[in-house]
Parts: structure tokens; C-alpha cells; sequence
């Protein structure tokens, strides 16, 4: 094994008391005024995010999740006029990406959770909605529960319109289930990153929502480089741990996205740059390239529907290769097969006896108790994450989507 295993690692060692004021319900009035803890050889400072090129060198590669929440929460009445509530999370079919599944029209099969499911007996629900100055008249039928969540179809008329625009129309924000509030109009511009793209998440890659324009203008003037890649972040992201050991804990699979150009910087910036992480799902997106080229290292004739990362492979892998072979693989096979671009899915987990294949520290927010993101921080730094944690509890730091971040260099 070429890692040792996470899988009996007890969640319970993870924990903290996270008292419920240190939760930010919401954002500073200004996105860059935000803390940020820096974490570095075991040393601990605080700037503010608009400082952030102060403690970043030159010679930095800067990573960022380009990805776009979408309006994934709609409501429908019963007959009877009790309302249910539908958590878009992604289309039933594999073969289905998020973009495509944004662009599909008149009818889409989805997965989603349903709220108020039990006063959902039976036949179709139905709304209809104003947009864009028409009609639009949506239908929700065939549900089938499949483990936590449901098979649902929807369909709409006109047929012509697109999928994103009936979640525009019918869907709102979701926010983090911890905030405990309605989505208000402020947020549906604070939960959104200023470089956000590509429609797909039910989550924003929250690490992200610190960085302004001036932020960035900053950094083009410190000659830092920076590329942006695609994950879709997926509702799986506030799932709890209930397994005593982690692996009893199935990780979500999402969807990521990176181009040949991206896979081309970190590969011309491996050896002679730092690669910093904006988020955990940038992380994870990272890492998994490293596995996905691994795959193609080893397997240069691979098909494209077996380049994906389960959640346990990078533990089971024994036989490796560099960082430079396995870009430049997967540089070969997407050049081979005329892409622009890997499409991918992973369901890494990321927990202590990870090894780092090719990011050299972490930007993020503070994430809650017994959970999979404060895995992957004990993964980059250690036992040191319990020292930051209580640096960071003792000294205001706010914590959760809407708080305070950290960057974190890998021990």
C-alpha cells in the first residue's frame, strides 16, 4: 500500500467544541476585510485576506474552483397544499455532467433529496412561474426513494428552455444547513465567488468567497500565477460521519473539469513553484488529477469512462510514478484522443496518512467537528490542526462558509 490507511481512523478523535456564536451567519460587509491565519513551520500569524500577496512568494502557482452554485432548492404543493421541497443534486445517469445537465431541455432525471416527502403520496406535482416575460409550467413525477435520496423526473414546458434557467426561475439558494436561516437577497451575491463560472454546485467553494478584484490585481502585480479548474461541489459536502471509523463513511463523487492548459501550468510548476490550493474542493480536484495520470502512466490506452478516483484508490495504489510523468501521461492521452480538457469524477477521500502528491499548502475557510474537511486539514499539518483550531477559537476567528480563513503550508 502506498499510503497507510485511513479507514480506521475513529472520527471522534476529530472533534472540538465549536460554540454556536464562533459560526458566521453572515459575511463581512467586505469580502477581502475577512481574518486569515497563517500557519507555516508551526509558526501561527494572522493578516487580513486583503494582505494575502504579504505572505504568498512570487513563485506561486495559485489553484481556484471556477464552479457556480445553482438555485438547486425548489417547492411544490401537494393537492392537499402541504409543500415539498426538492434538493436538485445531479442527474441520474453517469454519462451526465453537470454543464450538460444545466443544458438539457424540456425533461431531465434527477437525483435529489425531497423535504416533506412523506406528504408526497402519489401522482405529479406542478408549478407554474413567470421568466424571462413567459410561462413557464413545471412537472415533478415518478419518485423512487434509492437509499437516502430520490429518482425524480422533471419536465417543462416550453420545451425550447434549458435546465439552468427552470432552477433559475423556480429554484433558490442553498445555503449551509448549519446557518439556520432562509436564503436572503444579499446572498445571492456573497455566496458566489467574483471568478464563479460554470453552473454546477449545490455549495460554494467557500475559500474563494474572500477574493475581490483588488485581491487580484494584487496578485498579477506580485508576478504570482494563477489557473482555475472545475468541481463541482455536491450537497455530500455537509453529509456528517455517523460510522464510528472513517471506513464505515461513503464519500459523495463529484464531478471535476480541468484543460489540457491548467494541466500544462502544474506541470511547468511542479518543481519550481509552490502550488497553493484555494479550498478543499481545489484540493481534491488537484489531487485527483495526480491519480487520474497515474492511471494513464500505467495504462496509456486507457478508456475514458475508467478515468475516475474512487474513494479508497490512492490508499491501494502500490506501484507510483512522479508528478511530471503522470501530468504529462495524462497531457499525452487527452492530446491522443482530441480533448481540451479531462472530465472526470472522484470520491477521494482525503484523511491523516495521505501523502501530498502535488500541492504545497491550502487556502480555507474553518470547517465543522467530525467532519471529512477537517480530515484532509489534519492530513496537510498534522496534529497541529487542534493548535490552529484553538489559536483560532481563542483569538475571534469566525468559523464555517461565511467566516474566517487559513493558510495552511503542508508539514
Amino acid at each position: 500500500m502506498s499510503n497507510s490507511s485511513p479507514k480506521n481512523i475513529q472520527i471522534a478523535d476529530y472533534n472540538y467544541t465549536l460554540p454556536e456564536e464562533k459560526i458566521a451567519k453572515y459575511p463581512l460587509s467586505r469580502r477581502d476585510f475577512s481574518k486569515l491565519l497563517v500557519y507555516n513551520s508551526c509558526e501561527i500569524n494572522e493578516i487580513l485576506y486583503k494582505d494575502l500577496t504579504d505572505v504568498l512568494p512570487s513563485d506561486t502557482l495559485l489553484i481556484f474552483n471556477n464552479t457556480r452554485v445553482v438555485e438547486a432548492r425548489m417547492f411544490f404543493q401537494t393537492f392537499t397544499g402541504a409543500v415539498v421541497e426538492l434538493f436538485f443534486l445531479e442527474a441520474v445517469s453517469d454519462v451526465i455532467d453537470a454543464s450538460k445537465a444545466m443544458a438539457c431541455k424540456g425533461k431531465i432525471e434527477v437525483k435529489c433529496y425531497v423535504g416533506n416527502a412523506k406528504r408526497w403520496k402519489h401522482g405529479s406535482l406542478k408549478r407554474v412561474v413567470e421568466s424571462n416575460g413567459k410561462l413557464l409550467e413545471v412537472t415533478v413525477s415518478n419518485k423512487e426513494r434509492i437509499s437516502d435520496y430520490y429518482h425524480v423526473t422533471i419536465s417543462w414546458t416550453p420545451t425550447e428552455v434549458v435546465f439552468a434557467e427552470v432552477l433559475h426561475a423556480f429554484g433558490s439558494l442553498p445555503l449551509p444547513p448549519y446557518l439556520k436561516r432562509e436564503t436572503e437577497e444579499t446572498d445571492l451575491e456573497r455566496y458566489q465567488t467574483v471568478f464563479a463560472k460554470e453552473l454546477g454546485s449545490v455549495a460554494a467553494p467557500t475559500a474563494g468567497l474572500h477574493f475581490t478584484d483588488t485581491i487580484f490585481k494584487n496578485i498579477l502585480k506580485k508576478g504570482i500565477e494563477t489557473t482555475e479548474v472545475t468541481l463541482h461541489v455536491g450537497a455530500g459536502t455537509f453529509k456528517p460521519v455517523k460510522s464510528e471509523e472513517i471506513g464505515g463513511h461513503e464519500m459523495h463523487g463529484e464531478y471535476l473539469q480541468v484543460s489540457v492548459d491548467s494541466i500544462k501550468l502544474i506541470l511547468d510548476s511542479c518543481e519550481r513553484k509552490k502550488i497553493v490550493t484555494v479550498g478543499t474542493t481545489s484540493t481534491r480536484t488537484i489531487e485527483s488529477l495526480y491519480w487520474l495520470g497515474r492511471k494513464v502512466f500505467f495504462n496509456p490506452s486507457i478508456l475514458h469512462s475508467d478515468l475516475v478516483v474512487s474513494q479508497w484508490e490512492p490508499y491501494e495504489m502500490t506501484e507510483l510514478c512522479g508528478v511530471k510523468e503522470a501530468m504529462q501521461a495524462l497531457i499525452n492521452w487527452l492530446e491522443k484522443n482530441s480533448l481540451n480538457s479531462i472530465l472526470s469524477k472522484t470520491q477521494i477521500i482525503i484523511a491523516p496518512g495521505y501523502k501530498f502528491q502535488i500541492i504545497d499548502g491550502l487556502i480555507t475557510n474553518f470547517h465543522q467537528p467530525e467532519s471529512t474537511l477537517l480530515l484532509l486539514i489534519s492530513a496537510l499539518i498534522g496534529e497541529e490542526w487542534k493548535r490552529v483550531y484553538d489559536y483560532a477559537l481563542e483569538n475571534d476567528f469566525r468559523f464555517l462558509s461565511y467566516g474566517d480563513g487559513s493558510l495552511l503550508w503542508k508539514q
